[in-house]
């Protein structure tokens, strides 16, 4: 959930697009710059993940939104840590958490991603990266998820960049899984293939 440089002017409208809260709209104000993971990538990105999401403990870094760890937990993930610098932001998810019931499912955390990672202790089976576009932010996260741990064996990694910038540096341990491009967007699974 990365931000452009653009201002979002008015409400926007979060769709979640499968599992038990399918066609629920959630309504949210974006941020400057808050660029949501469009509804065409999500589908595709749930559909590699739909044999691996069931009870998975996720981690969506630079939530924004949340639309990813929500669509996570709306198919059947165990739980999502939710993690962003932006105190508003994380207040529009818990509240989203609140309206589907789901608050025992999804944990807010205002905090620098790397900061949060430095932290963490338990593995996770699926991790969303998607930050801000042109911050430079994948690499070092790429980098502490494998100083610290955090993935778990046969666990997966989404990476979301601009379609411009070079592909992510990942430890020799993450093989692509799949990958494309949408408009000016570039996504890509990673599997852990550390056991």
């Amino acid at each position: 959930m990365a931000r452009s440089g653009k201002r979002a002017a008015k409400p926007s409208t979060l769709r979640i697009i499968g599992g038990q809260w399918r066609g629920r709209k959630l309504s949210f104000v974006p941020a400057q710059g808050l660029r949501p993971t469009t509804d065409r990538v999500r589908e595709t990105l749930f559909n590699w993940l739909a044999p691996d999401i069931n009870q998975a403990r996720c981690l969506d870094l630079f939530a924004g939104s949340g639309a990813l760890g929500l669509e996570a937990l709306s198919r059947g993930a165990a739980s999502c840590d939710f993690v962003d610098t932006s105190a508003a932001a994380l207040r529009q998810i818990a509240a989203h958490l609140a309206t589907l019931g789901a608050d025992s499912l999804g944990h807010c955390h205002q905090t620098p991603a790397l900061s949060f990672l430095q932290g963490a202790l338990e593995p996770y089976d699926i991790l969303f990266i998607d930050p801000p576009f042109g911050q430079f932010l994948v690499n070092p996260s790429c980098e502490q998820l494998a100083a610290s741990g955090l993935v778990a064996p046969d666990g997966l990694i989404y990476i979301e960049t601009a379609a411009t910038e070079d592909p992510p540096r990942t430890p020799v341990n993450w093989s692509l899984h799949r990958d494309k491009v949408a408009g000016g967007v570039a996504y890509r699974l990673y599997r852990n293939s550390q056991t």
